[in-house]
């Protein structure tokens, strides 16, 4: 199985000469931009970790090999709980504990990051074929920035791990050197420094490479010899005594242990019961898994085969940390649907599993905390065991069902659209790619909040009270300073105050989520359009968050504004209720709230086929405005603002994408329909009174 690339140009060889013709510029451009992000990406992660104060970098190596490290010490490397690798891997490193502190530090640093990049070399030159010259020629480059921006490559730069090299060795058996044989001891190694490993010896075994299988058991064995002989007790310790490492590490139940074991901890089960429930899911996890992989082997998927027993090494293993958790992202290469717009699905989850922290793609809520606490465990098992990866025989795995695109509408200027490949969809997406891709928009929309007052609400309280006298005097020059006046007069209204109280903490996100929804559900075509309009409007609004810090009128101390929503204000220590840690008061330019509200009107006011829902529609913005200015929330030129990035939202996806397109959509009389497919659409048949304005 590991050598059938070097056969000539065959599955493995993605960059041989086999590829015909030569890339075109465009594909040439992309692929120098490409090296050049993967380079800075790369020097990156290098200022990162040698600007960090030495103690605060490299913890692990230190801790291991440093002047008071476990492997100084004259007695076990067990003795503790710093030290949870195997004896092999000890003794391995203990000869580094003999170089000076910065010249390893450095060294340590560049290696890594110089096994990083063979590492992605490697797995570009070992996808499944066949691939387009395209993708041959953009793979490595791609593939060397998903690990620089990987958490398990940042974990093991920031830690000055080794879990590189396990991954490394598998991938160089596997597809880069000749012979069973030497295939074995590459991998062999890799065992005896991860034990879990081993796992490949049964992939090797059951694709038929019984001389690899043999010769990775026997160099583990050599190694693990090696070791017991140089440091009896230590061994004894770790493989008898802690059962092959199962009792080691200082918090086996924390987040950062992705297996089987460490969720079954999480979830209370402990003691006998654990130990048996832990036996028997990694029993069912490995026949699985590896039923699978072998299957994948045989259809000429390498890479997947490997992917997948690493992913169940991932599960099995008593203690999976961070940085050992590569082979979910390895995942990545497999194809799953057999649509074109589901292609996308599993591998942008993969890539947002494998590169942001879980509370970024599942909120702070108890009901989804097992997810959110388990995401990446899930992810491994999910490769593993269920995830219906296509086989190469399958008539999806190169033609997919087309997606159908929406004749383009004339639009008012030739150069419109600025992007013409970028068409109008008129099938849903992927619900699970677009519940996904919302749920990170909006962590990317908190943080980048946070942000702008570095990190917290007083970061930027001295700014933003400035901004908002700006904002008042510009008000007062032209004549629209009505917030304080609208502001005591609800208050003196005990029903009115208590209704704009409840819409504007209601509203915000029930009614776009709902038309999004309903949208999504009833009208596809245009809920691409709408839902990427007010993208654009939600990424301006950020910019402008950054830019221009703004105090809200309720924390403008002076003023005699009253929060009627939280109370009076201690402006020296304000409180803004369960939120206060987690959102940016400061950021009121534009006002969101009244700029998703005035998407919501022009949505249905343009969509909705009955004029009483269309005045419905635009009852929204109208109470948003009011209750944002009664509740001391905003200034009128915050809604000014939101009206402005709302408009610029919907002019960017015209100026990008065209018109959108109109909603009755035929099936084009003579065409012929794709098997499985939605039907072919003609938007130029539609009836009058089927129509609805654009």
């Amino acid at each position: 199985m590991a050598n059938v690339e070097h056969r000539g140009p065959g599955p493995g060889n993605a960059f041989g000469p086999g590829a015909p013709g030569t890339p075109t510029a465009r594909i040439a451009a992309v692929r120098v931009a490409l090296w050049l992000m993967a380079a800075l990406l790369a020097v990156r992660q290098l200022v990162v970790v040698l600007r960090t104060p030495e103690g605060e970098r490299l913890i692990d190596l230190e801790t291991w090999i440093g002047p008071d490290g476990v492997l100084h010490v004259n007695g076990s490397f067990y003795d503790t709980d710093k030290f949870t690798g195997t004896p092999f891997a000890g003794l391995v490193l203990k000869p580094f504990s003999r170089a000076a502190e910065q010249a390893l530090g450095w060294g340590w640093t560049f290696g890594t990051l110089a096994l990083v990049v063979v590492l992605g070399l490697v797995a570009a030159r070992a996808l499944p074929q066949p691939v387009s010259r395209r993708t041959s020629l953009l793979a490595a480059p791609i593939a060397i920035c998903l690990l620089m921006l990987s958490l398990p490559v940042r974990n093991t730069l920031y830690l000055g791990q080794t879990s590189i090299i396990p991954v490394l060795l598998v991938l160089l058996g596997c597809f880069a050197v000749r012979g069973e044989r030497a295939s074995g001891i590459l991998i062999g190694i890799g065992a005896a420094l991860q034990p879990t490993v081993l796992l490949f010896a049964a992939l090797f075994w059951f694709t038929g490479r019984r001389r690899a299988s043999l010769s990775t058991g026997a160099t583990f064995l050599a190694c693990t010899a090696l070791a017991w002989a140089a440091m009896p007790h230590d061994s004894w310790t770790y493989w008898i005594h802690h059962l092959a490492g199962a009792g080691l590490g200082a918090r086996p139940g924390g987040l950062a242990n992705q297996s089987l074991h460490g969720a079954l901890l999480r979830f209370g089960v402990e003691g006998p019961l654990e130990i048996g429930l832990f036996v028997a899911l990694s029993v069912a996890v490995g026949y699985l898994g590896l039923r699978r992989a072998v299957h994948y082997a045989k259809d000429g998927q390498l890479l997947l085969a490997v992917a997948i027993t690493g992913c169940v090494a991932v599960a099995v293993s008593p203690t999976t940390w961070q940085h050992q958790l590569l082979w979910v992202l390895l995942a990545v290469v497999g194809r799953v649907g057999k649509k074109q717009s589901d292609r996308y699905m599993w591998p942008v989850a993969v890539v947002l599993v494998s590169t942001l922290p879980a509370k970024m793609m599942l909120p702070n809520m108890p009901v989804v905390e097992p997810i959110r606490d388990n995401v990446v465990l899930i992810a491994a098992l999910a490769a593993a065991t269920v995830v219906p990866f296509l086989s190469r025989t399958a008539p999806q795995y190169q033609a997919l069902i087309p997606t159908d695109y929406a004749e383009p509408v004339p639009a008012r200027w030739s150069w419109v659209p600025l992007v013409p490949f970028w068409r109008r969809v008129t099938t849903r997406p992927n619900l699970l790619l677009e519940l996904l891709l919302i749920r990170v928009g909006y962590s990317a929309y908190q943080q980048a909040r946070l942000a702008a007052t570095g990190g917290t609400n007083s970061g930027g309280r001295a700014t933003a009270e400035h901004h908002g006298d700006q904002v008042y005097a510009i008000e007062q020059f032209l004549h629209i300073d009505i917030e304080h006046w609208v502001n005591h007069a609800v208050v003196n209204v005990s029903w009115l105050k208590e209704f704009f109280n409840f819409y504007y903490t209601s509203f915000h996100f029930v009614v776009p989520l709902s038309i999004l929804a309903i949208l999504y559900i009833r009208r596809p075509a245009d809920y691409r359009w709408a839902r990427s309009a007010l993208g654009f409007a939600t990424l301006l609004a950020l910019v402008g968050f950054w830019l221009y810090p703004l105090a809200p009128p309720r924390l403008m101390p002076g003023l005699g504004f009253i929060d009627t929503v939280h109370g009076v204000q201690d402006f020296s220590k304000p409180e803004y209720g369960t939120l206060t840690a987690l959102t940016n008061q400061y950021a009121a330019m534009p006002s969101l709230h009244f700029g998703w509200s005035l998407w919501c009107g022009v949505v249905i006011v343009i969509l909705a086929p009955k004029w009483w829902m269309k005045a419905l529609g635009l009852l929204h913005p109208l109470f948003t405005v009011s209750a944002i200015v009664a509740t001391g929330n905003h200034w009128v030129l915050d809604a000014v603002g939101g009206a402005t990035v709302v408009g610029a939202g919907f002019g960017l996806g015209y100026l990008l994408a065209g018109p959108r397109v109109g909603r009755t959509l035929k099936v084009a009389t003579g065409a012929e329909p794709v098997m499985g497919a939605e039907p072919v659409i003609d938007m130029t048949k539609d009836s009058a009174k089927d129509r609805t304005p654009s």
